[in-house]
């Protein structure tokens, strides 16, 4: 039999991340489910400091409490990170769920993007983007996420996009999302991720026809010393089902080549849930 109290002594983290859980997927019918969102491009944990650093790159993590979080640039056993599996040990160091979606082949491994999560993660699946010219592959990762036993689960989609100057693979790209979104419509969802354009960029327009932004001015996330221009965004929908508490970029300039963006949500529930 399970001694609690000891448990409570060895392992006080784990056990208070499940009495949160507890407390947070008992929440009554009709109450709103606050979540809060971060989107991270982790540059394979390496900062501009030169410095491998997977240990640095979860305590900026850990720093803001996310209960969901959309990474990009996420090295899975490549021999220019030690050949460790990131997804894992960044799971390993949260102490959240994870799921990984390969985009690519890369030095005896994989590249590509991860989702870690509070909560249980029913279903994953990550679907190829459209590459134009020879292209760097890129990829979607679509999550189903249990946040409250009072709510029907959410969809969380976590992306990168192309990075070069014509736009053409990105704005397909967005299409190729907005289809994902049109199959589920009846699902509250999120996307986060960096999608290597700004606002007001076609990218971006094409995006905002099924999916409204968490804020409506830009908040720069590059470079990450001085930012200037923002290219990592969380978005949500459907617009009735969702209100936006806050919004804002961390004050973190070294870990990575990106700065990380927070949104606080809360999910508000359908009448009849």
């Amino acid at each position: 039999m399970l001694n609690f109290a000891n448990a409570m002594i060895f392992k006080p983290y784990r056990y208070a991340i499940w009495i949160a859980i507890l407390f947070s997927t008992s929440a009554g019918a009709g109450q709103p489910v606050r979540l809060r969102v971060l989107s991270y491009n982790i540059h394979h944990g390496e900062g501009v400091d030169g410095k491998l650093d997977l240990e640095r790159i979860a305590g900026v993590i850990q720093s803001v409490n996310p209960d969901l979080v959309a990474l990009q640039e996420v090295d899975d056993k490549a021999k220019r990170t030690g050949g460790i599996a990131q997804p894992t040990e960044l799971a390993r160091l949260t102490q959240m769920h994870v799921v990984f979606g390969a985009n690519i082949e890369l030095q005896g491994g994989h590249y590509g993007n991860a989702v870690l999560s509070r909560f249980p993660i029913s279903r994953h699946e990550n679907h190829q983007l459209p590459n134009l010219d020879n292209g760097e592959q890129r990829g979607v990762i679509e999550t189903q996420i249990h946040v409250s036993s009072a709510i029907q689960p959410i969809l969380l989609f976590a992306t990168h996009l192309d990075h070069r100057r014509d736009g053409r693979e990105r704005s397909q790209s967005a299409n190729a999302i907005n289809q994902l979104i049109e199959q589920r419509l009846d699902a509250p969802a999120l996307l986060a991720g960096d999608l290597n354009d700004v606002v007001d960029s076609e990218t971006l327009t094409r995006l905002e026809t099924k999916w409204t932004c968490t804020n409506a001015t830009p908040l720069p996330t590059i470079p990450v010393g001085k930012p200037s221009r923002q290219i990592d965004f969380i978005l949500y929908r459907p617009i009735d089902r969702w209100s936006v508490i806050e919004t804002r970029v961390l004050d973190e300039s070294v870990a990575s080549d990106h700065r990380a963006v927070l949104a606080v949500l809360e999910l508000l529930p359908q009448s009849n849930e």
